[in-house]
């Protein structure tokens, strides 16, 4: 029986790119997202269903299964793909937009993996759902204190999660991208906080800036190598629960887990630290 995966936040990036992998290797797609009007695409593939499926909104949830199943029968995996990562000082991002990140990245993933579960557990056969988190999941980087604070809280629900739904034949699973380079990072420019009034920053944002552009130029993985990263986690039969897709993260990670944690900390403090910054108001 062919399967079939429900994706959201497909219209770009990670989710297209694994919408037109999942459909390559014979599987069914679900490919859900906000415009299915403007997509050109994916609509061509037989067994690639476009639907709309706005994560905040419970209703299109709910309308985007039902579709899925009335065309193909079953949905046998899920991808919690759709987000954005809201970047910039601490203290230049609003309430408003915290909660927006919030929305999105936490509690949409929540909408739809509980609308889904009554679905995965009728069918009594094994399924698999997968969330997206995020290197800063694993390793923080200032300038991303929202966004990390919303993939550290899918890092712990999902681990939660897998333990509850072991119980109903259900494996859950995480897949951690590093930088990937996908209009992900030009939604995050076009949603960078900024005030011009907070210049006690201005040494400091120079600093992390350059580093970061450092980083954003080395070797990275494409929207198709994290791809076949989720797919070997829907499909590998085991009960793994994390992936690391990326050569860079997966450095950092092994960096971390090589030192203590306060030699760790102290250095990445010196990365994002110009030399005797943390004393000059000593």
């Amino acid at each position: 029986m062919t399967k079939t995966i429900l994706i959201t936040g497909a219209s770009s990036g990670i989710g297209r790119a694994t919408s037109l992998y999942f459909a390559q290797q014979g599987w069914n797609v679900i490919a859900t997202m906000r415009t299915p009007e403007k997509e050109t695409e994916l609509t061509k593939m037989a067994n690639i269903l476009v639907t709309a499926l706005e994560v905040t909104k419970p209703e299109t949830i709910k309308a985007a299964i039902e579709k899925g199943i009335e065309q193909f029968g079953h949905i046998d995996a899920l991808l919690n793909n759709a987000g954005y990562g809201q970047q910039g000082l601490f203290e230049a991002v609003t309430a408003d937009k915290i909660q927006e990140q919030f929305d999105v990245n936490v509690f949409g993933v929540m909408n739809v993996t509980r609308a889904i579960l009554p679905y995965l557990r009728k069918q009594q056969t094994e399924s698999v759902i997968v969330n997206i988190t995020s290197g800063v999941g694993k390793i923080p980087f200032p300038m991303t204190s929202i966004y990390t604070a919303s993939k550290y809280a899918i890092e712990g629900y999902t681990e939660a999660l897998a333990y509850e739904l072991d119980s109903q034949n259900i494996k859950v699973k995480i897949i951690e991208p590093g930088y990937v380079q996908t209009n992900f990072q030009e939604r995050a420019g076009e949603e960078f906080a900024i005030d011009d009034s907070l210049t006690d920053y201005k040494e400091f944002l120079e600093v992390t800036n350059q580093l970061l552009g450092n980083l954003s130029s080395a070797e990275i993985f494409t929207a198709n190598d994290v791809a076949a990263t989720i797919f070997r986690a829907v499909t590998d039969g085991t009960q793994q629960l994390r992936y690391v897709a990326g050569s860079d993260i997966e450095q950092m990670i092994n960096t971390r887990k090589e030192k203590t944690e306060q030699e760790y900390v102290e250095y990445l403090r010196g990365l994002f630290a110009p030399q005797g910054f943390n004393n000059k108001k000593q």
